[in-house]
Formats: structure tokens, sequence, C-alpha cells
């Protein structure tokens, strides 16, 4: 499998709000490009989480998760040491941010998209490599 974009939580939360300041950056940013978006579980749910519960936007992007335009990856146990020791090492790193991260590592070729600028220039995957952004 080819992953070309690996998005985080606020493109996603962008795109699917129009009134988020980062809207128009994402809905660019997320539109370009061929094949399918890749993201973890649990970002997902902080999507969801951001977007309101039950709302029209969830929904949405629930049926994008259905339809295969965004491809889930489970953050496996073999893959829980790794994220932990990205949280301890990273003061502030959620899970969400260090299951990026590990994806990052697994598919080094693909960008990482967010529109969280201040997190993701100083976290690294390889324990010394700067991610591979697509940031506003």
């Amino acid at each position: 499998m080819e992953v070309k974009r690996i998005v985080d939580a606020g493109p996603l939360v962008a795109w699917l709000n129009q009134a988020d300041q980062w809207h128009a950056w994402a809905s660019e940013a997320l539109a370009k490009g061929r094949g399918p978006l890749h993201t973890t579980e649990i970002v997902l749910g902080e999507a969801c989480y951001h977007l309101g519960g039950n709302s029209a936007p969830v929904q949405a992007l629930l049926d994008w998760v259905r339809r295969g335009a965004i491809t889930l990856h489970p953050l496996w146990p073999r893959h829980l040491a790794r994220t932990q020791e990205l949280m301890l090492k990273f003061e502030g790193m959620d899970a969400a941010d260090a299951s990026l991260v590990v994806l990052s590592e697994l598919y080094p070729r693909a960008l990482v998209v967010t529109v969280d600028t201040r997190d993701f220039r100083v976290y690294r995957r390889f324990r010394r490599e700067a991610l591979p952004l697509l940031m506003p």
C-alpha cells in the first residue's frame, strides 16, 4: 500500500467546518493529490470530538472513511511502546500526535498534513529526523 498523505485531526476539522480559520487551506491541501488520506483511529476520534458529537460534519467524515477516501490505521499493541516513548520524550505530546509520528515512521515517504505548526516542527521520527510536513 502506498501512503502519500497522513492527516492530523486539525485539517479534517477545518475541511468540514467552513467557519474554521484553516478551512480554505485544508480544502485545497486535502483535495490535491491522489489516493486516500491516511490517519489513525485515535485521530479520527479526536476529529469527531472537535466536530461536535453526532453532527452532520461527523457523519460526513465517517462517510469518507466508509467510502475509502480516508484509510484508518489502528494503533496496534506492537506500536504502543514507541507511542509511549514519544509521549514521554516530547512534553505535551498526546496519543493522537504520537500515533501520527509512528505512522510516519511506518510510511516514511508520506507527508504529514497538519495545522499544528508549533508541535509538529519539534517532533522527530526515527529519534532525530524531522517529519515531512504539509502545513499552512
